[in-house]
């Protein structure tokens, strides 16, 4: 019998954080401990939803929200969301400029399956979350990036990124605050990005999940500083809400009257999705409304376990690690080389080795070769583990 073979374009996708994974659970089947740094998941760590936000699930089933909501998603929460974004972001919109999805993964597609034709440019920076260079390279776009570097204990914008869009840019991508980094970026530099996608005609799309995660810094949200500049906003309640399998996102349109036919276009794929689920965005749209006050708590657990995790790199020779302002990641940087190759042969030999698995920094598009991201989510028993097992790869294979 013939072969079946694939599209060609199936090729180009890579998502090196599940990757990873996979292998992790190999491992684990074969018995093996396996400590995952390599997925920002806080549930299995212990987090949990807020009660409140539990309790309106089970009375939205009960209710009877069981059934397909609008394509754009409930009215309500796009309501809930629009007055969170102008209390919390200064960002003037209303619930028409609100659009639901299956997680922000989800919105990145729409928002890359509506405006990329072949050849465009999309500006992105490196590193990079992976999703949104899979795309544009799915959808014939060429991705380009921005550099960001360690500064003076900080992650700062490191390109003249106004020399760097051309006619064929299409979309300057903003991640802020930054995975896998950690970084906060400084308003200037939210503007200049802004300014740079303004000069192209192009448009700005501002990933800003961990906005309420900030330890250090002051979080703007692009909208609300970017002026002229057109902004898809893309934010959701995997984060600060701790409710990643529910796969609740959203994207809004500022200012919504340029993006008119952009929000069309992604209105009309969302429809061919039917909708997002609807027990919880009836959930959120009740919880939402009484603000987020439970964020208070889960950020400064959050900062504890950071900063525990900063004590122990520092005692480990042949790291080096920025500290992280905001969300759950840290980006340690290897001060030594080793017979492990390059970043990809260090995460794979640590995992298949010392059972712990981390994400190398070309999965994140890195334009060096020496990093690798974790998440710092686990209790503080498991981080030193984790630690311990790390530093004893590196003092076993490092040259």
């Amino acid at each position: 019998m013939r072969r079946v073979r694939p599209a060609r374009r199936t090729s180009l996708v890579e998502y090196a954080v599940r990757e990873v994974d996979a292998l992790a659970q190999e491992l684990e089947r074969e018995g093996r401990k396996v400590i995952r740094l390599n997925i920002g998941d806080p549930v299995p760590y212990g987090f949990q939803p807020p009660g409140e936000l539990r309790a309106a699930l089970a009375e939205a089933v009960e209710e009877g929200y069981n059934f397909y909501s609008p394509s754009e998603g409930l009215w309500q929460l796009r309501e809930a969301i629009a007055e969170r974004e102008r209390r919390v972001n200064s960002v003037q919109i209303g619930a028409e400029d609100v659009i639901v999805t299956q997680g922000v993964s989800e919105a990145i597609n729409l928002v890359m399956t509506a405006l990329i034709e072949e050849g465009d440019e999309v500006l992105l920076p490196s590193p990079c979350y992976p999703v949104y260079a899979l795309y544009a390279r799915l959808y014939g776009g060429i991705p380009k990036f921005y550099r960001l570097a360690e500064c003076q204990g900080a992650w700062r914008l490191a390109d003249e990124v106004e020399k760097l869009v051309t006619e064929r840019t299409k979309l300057v991508v903003v991640i802020n605050p930054h995975n896998p980094t950690g970084a906060v970026l400084e308003e200037g530099e939210v503007r200049r990005l802004a300014e740079a996608a303004l000069s192209a005609n192009a448009v700005v799309v501002s990933d800003e999940i961990y906005d309420a995660l900030v330890f250090e810094g002051q979080f703007r949200s692009t909208a609300s500083v970017a002026r002229d500049a057109p902004v898809i906003g893309l934010n959701g309640f995997s984060k600060r809400w701790l409710a990643t399998g529910w796969r609740l996102g959203y994207m809004y349109f500022s200012p919504s009257g340029e993006l008119a036919e952009v929000k069309d276009a992604i209105t009309r794929l969302a429809r061919t999705r039917l909708c997002p689920p609807t027990p919880p965005q009836r959930a959120a749209a009740l919880v939402l409304r009484q603000g987020e006050g439970f964020v208070g708590k889960l950020r400064e657990e959050m900062r504890k376990r950071r900063d525990y995790f900063l004590k122990l790199v520092e005692q480990v020779d042949c790291l080096s690690l920025t500290r992280p302002a905001a969300a759950f990641y840290a980006y340690p940087r290897l001060t030594v080389s080793g017979d492990w190759g390059d970043d990809r042969g260090f995460a794979k030999g640590l995992l298949l080795e010392e059972g712990v698995a981390v994400v190398h920094g070309g999965g994140f598009y890195d334009y060096r070769s020496d990093r690798f991201r974790v998440v710092f989510l686990p209790p503080p028993d498991v981080m030193a583990e984790a630690v311990e097992r790390i530093a004893r790869f590196i003092k076993r294979h490092a040259r």
